[in-house]
């Protein structure tokens, strides 16, 4: 089959055309969402966004740098360096502080590692000047698991109109909200809201939002962020274990001590790779003493792992250890040996 000549440059040029948009794909794909509406905010309000994004590939990943085609949002990334499977963020700022009224944003990623890329993410939200909030949002800062807090803000909206507040909902059920009479004065309405998280919230971070459900046609609903993080006062001993010199193919076992001031449970641990173990331990104790086993595998050399301890008193409860050893060839013909080093009772007993 012959083609006449303008059908050939027809074809020729939509390929090149279609060819940078298909190249940007790979690294598009690996965000879970390019957009996000910030829908109506407070003015000077804390207001972010992130655009998580993994690295689904073979090859290590670099973040060269974010720009954006606004003032009113200010992008930064968490991470600008990614091996496979590892996540990062595009935190996107909304400026809420010099800006008002409707406003938007293009975030352009670039990518220089493996290949150049470039993705945009768009934001766009609207900033009430009239609406401040006395903080700017609710900081519960770091609480230990058990206590609960309460934290005060002070909503004030300005101009003539009996603007009211009708309710405060939000999806977390280890949120409480009080809020007070509206006190109206000088053209100004102001309400006192009292923030509470009960006693029983689970251990991790907070990170939540209050909605304010307005009679205000144009912004019935205005959000609140919150933020925080629940600790459990959890010590592990040591926090780094060293293994010292295994052959290949050979175990080494060490004891981890973790304790609480509660009783817990110890539902599992995670390397990465599999290369260390250590048994659940299901009956609840203030005190478990594990055994942590490491195998080294045919690879020689210094090896170091991060252990996470998963326990029942939430996500990131306790602190990771880190444990090193040094893999060296099995001599030939030797059967590696597992070895067990324990610690001693006055270790667990001194915690």
């Amino acid at each position: 089959m012959k083609l006449h000549l303008p059908t050939l440059l027809a074809l020729v040029l939509a390929l090149v055309a279609a060819a940078p948009a298909s190249a940007q794909d790979w690294a598009k794909k690996m965000f879970t969402e390019t957009s996000y509406n910030f829908g109506t905010v407070a003015r000077g309000a804390k207001t972010e966004h992130r655009f998580t994004f993994t690295n689904t590939y073979k090859e290590d990943l670099r973040v060269a740098g974010v720009r954006t085609s606004c003032g009113c949002t200010s992008p930064t990334v968490s991470k600008n360096d990614l091996k496979t499977g590892e996540s990062a963020d595009i935190i996107a700022k909304f400026n809420t502080h010099t800006f008002v009224g409707q406003h938007g944003a293009t975030l352009t990623v670039t990518f220089d590692k493996p290949f150049h890329a470039e993705v945009q993410l768009r934001v766009t939200g609207n900033i009430r000047g009239d609406v401040t909030f006395n903080p700017p949002f609710i900081d519960l800062g770091n609480l230990e698991l058990g206590t609960g807090a309460e934290r005060q803000v002070r909503v004030i909206r300005s101009g003539s109109f009996p603007w009211e507040i009708r309710d405060i909902r939000s999806v977390n059920a280890n949120f409480e909200v009080l809020l007070s009479k509206p006190q109206r004065s000088g053209g100004q309405s102001a309400y006192d809201l009292t923030f509470r998280l009960k006693p029983d919230a689970p251990a991790g971070y907070v990170k939540g939002q209050l909605m304010l459900v307005t009679n205000d046609p144009r912004a019935a609903q205005i959000p609140m962020d919150v933020e925080g993080r629940v600790v459990a006062p959890v010590t592990v001993s040591p926090q780094l274990l060293a293994m010292g010199s295994v052959p290949c193919g050979g175990t080494v076992t060490k004891n981890v001590v973790v304790k609480a001031n509660r009783p817990f449970k110890v539902t599992g641990v995670d390397c990465g790779d599999g290369c260390i173990t250590c048994p659940a331990k299901l009956d609840p104790a203030v005190v478990h003493i594990l055994p942590v086993t490491f195998r080294a595998g045919e690879a020689t050399g210094a090896i170091e792992r991060e252990l996470k301890i998963t326990t029942d008193l939430g996500e990131g409860a306790v602190p990771s250890v880190l444990v090193q050893a040094t893999v060296e060839p099995a001599a030939a013909g030797d059967i590696p040996p597992a070895t067990t080093e324990t610690a001693p009772p006055a270790a667990a007993a001194s915690l």
